[in-house]
């Protein structure tokens, strides 16, 4: 042990004097507060942008590809499904699945109450792993039976409550067309995207009804929806895809289709930067108030150290170890307040939102164990590099005015 390490020792663990205690207890909460807060503020930021991304993927798929005319309705406008198309991008290392669908206008009537809804219509190979968290009653189509497969239909929780209506229960279709048609559907399934263009619009049923309804072939589809394998390599994959798609097709990216969502989880990373920052900033003010009521308190020791010969770095250094316990002890306690209270949240969901607001019903929690490291290493190293300025009031001291100052 060298002379600085040992006289910090002295000095953190057996020291007598009550004056600075306070002021460092205060230093050690506020490291506390501030690091579970960054914690928990990026756990929270990452958990929001998860849950509501996977949520938008499941129902609209990261792609979305149409045909290229001046056709924004919902009622689509058709082409041939290209199985050659389909395959080179099936083969595409980024892209993990290509699935048709179409979309149809209609009016459910139930329980003396109507409601607007667009059908949306898939087929088997739709993949469901997605949509499923989004489940809340029953189950998704089954395309096992193609025959019972035609009559069955998935509904949000919004259009359920509306018109009354429970898993198993039958209702009347009408489709605005000339002529006017109508079919029966049941329900299998309630879901909840959590998301208000969606949840007021979209019902889920079988692409060969909206192909009958509209006189298609088997053939024929409204647009694919298209899932890549990595969320992060989204830009990328629609550009490989746009490479080799046919003249007559156009590509739309989730984050087109939902502008308005996607912007706003821009604005949370910003949000979460600046809380950052100013959880940082408070707890670098503690520390450097701590350090400089601590050299102060020591003033005489400084002037004895000095006369003695000791150099004004290796004084320094001895707060510096003292500073650097402190900023540990703060860490310590900060990681356990804030990686319980994710715990807590993740298991329990204890804390509610206004999912009409926040599109969520609970506050969601993504943890992840580089962020923690990453944000104990930056606010020790930081706190470490601030310090070294107070801690320079050590060679403004003299032993002849220290010594006389006790």
């Amino acid at each position: 042990m060298n002379f600085s390490s040992f006289i910090a020792s002295r000095l953190t663990f057996q020291s007598k004097r009550t004056f600075s205690k306070l002021i460092v207890r205060i230093a050690i909460v506020g490291i506390m507060l501030g690091l579970s807060v960054m914690i928990l503020a990026l756990a929270i930021v990452k958990g929001f942008k998860r849950e509501i991304t996977e949520k938008i993927r499941g129902f609209a798929g990261d792609i979305q590809i149409t045909k290229f005319d001046n056709n924004f309705s919902y009622e689509n406008s058709p082409f041939m499904i290209d199985t050659s198309f389909v395959a080179k991008a099936k083969a595409n290392p980024l892209i993990k699945q290509i699935m048709p669908y179409a979309t149809k206008p209609a009016i459910i009537k139930a329980n003396d109450e109507i409601e607007g809804v667009v059908l949306k219509g898939v087929d088997k190979t739709y993949d469901w792993g997605i949509f499923k968290r989004t489940l809340i009653n029953g189950n998704v189509i089954d395309f096992a039976d193609s025959v019972a497969a035609q009559k069955q239909i998935m509904v949000s929780s919004h259009t359920a409550s509306r018109l009354k209506l429970k898993v198993g229960d039958d209702f009347l279709m009408y489709f605005i067309q000339e002529p006017m048609r109508k079919r029966k559907f049941t329900i299998v399934g309630i879901f909840n995207v959590g998301v208000e263009d969606v949840d007021k619009t979209f019902v889920i049923g079988n692409l060969s009804i909206i192909q009958r309804l509209n006189d298609w072939t088997y053939r024929e589809a409204g647009g694919y929806e298209i899932q890549v394998k990595d969320f992060k390599q989204l830009q990328p994959a629609t550009e490989q895809l746009n490479s080799f798609l046919p003249t007559y097709l156009r590509s739309f990216r989730v984050d087109e289709t939902y502008p308005t969502i996607f912007e706003w989880l821009k604005l949370l990373d910003v949000n979460t930067q600046v809380m950052l920052i100013l959880m940082l900033i408070v707890a670098v003010i503690n520390m450097i108030s701590a350090l400089l009521i601590m050299i102060l308190e020591r003033t005489s020791m400084i002037g004895m150290l000095k006369a003695m010969g000791a150099t004004n770095w290796s004084i320094q250094t001895i707060f510096l170890y003292n500073a650097t316990y402190l900023i540990g002890m703060g860490l310590l306690w900060g990681n356990i307040l804030g990686l319980g209270l994710s715990y807590i949240q993740e298991r329990t969901h204890i804390f509610k939102l206004d999912q009409e607001s926040y599109y969520m019903s609970f506050v969601p929690i993504e943890l992840s164990m580089q962020d923690v490291l990453l944000l104990n290493a930056g606010t020790l190293v930081i706190c470490l590099i601030v310090l070294l300025i107070p801690s320079m009031l050590v060679s403004k001291i003299t032993p002849v005015r220290a010594i006389r100052f006790k």
